[in-house]
């Protein structure tokens, strides 16, 4: 008799083939596929031929932004800054993968629940009325029985992509 090890390691399949293995996860997929596609794009690194003083003068230039702004000035958080009011839009756990799925298009809310599986129907609807609150979330009822909800981004939540990728690039940066 001979001694043979014999492997019992999951296949190596890449991480994108199996996001994108059911329907339910497609959309968010692709948001991470493209999302991957931009940061790949962009360096990560300063270039040997880009100086550091036109850096520093580019970082200055985005701090310029908020030199016009009462905001930029204060030393305690103030509850109409605009970073205030987006991160209150964005608070919570689940809030941004629901929105990431919102902007795949109009779900209904079994669509939502089907593609966030492990996410519990209080804390979805939780997530959506807080939302539509805040208006980044149009939640549509249609006549008729049973009634049917459908739920989409309205143009200010649809300005959230941006902001997403931002966050998923900064998150994916080492620190």
């Amino acid at each position: 008799m001979t001694n043979q090890t014999v492997s019992t390691a999951p296949p190596t399949t890449p991480p994108t083939a199996r996001a994108t293995s059911s329907p339910a996860t497609q959309p968010a997929a692709r948001l991470d596929a493209q999302v991957a596609a931009r940061l790949d794009a962009q360096p990560t690194t300063r270039p040997a031929t880009q100086p550091a003083a036109r850096l520093d003068a580019q970082v200055d230039a985005r701090l310029d932004a908020w030199a016009d702004d009462p905001h930029g000035e204060v030393d305690h958080p103030v509850p109409d800054c605009p970073v205030e009011v987006t991160l209150r839009a964005l608070r919570g756990r689940w809030t941004t993968l629901v929105v990431r799925e919102l902007l795949g298009g109009e779900r209904t809310f079994g669509d939502l629940a089907g593609a966030l599986p492990a996410l519990s129907d209080k804390v979805l609807a939780d997530r959506l009325a807080h939302l539509a609150a805040s208006g980044v979330v149009l939640r549509v009822r249609e006549p008729g029985w049973p009634s049917r909800v459908r739920y989409s981004l309205t143009p200010r939540g649809q300005a959230l992509r941006g902001v997403l990728e931002a966050m998923w690039a900064w998150g994916r940066t080492p620190a």
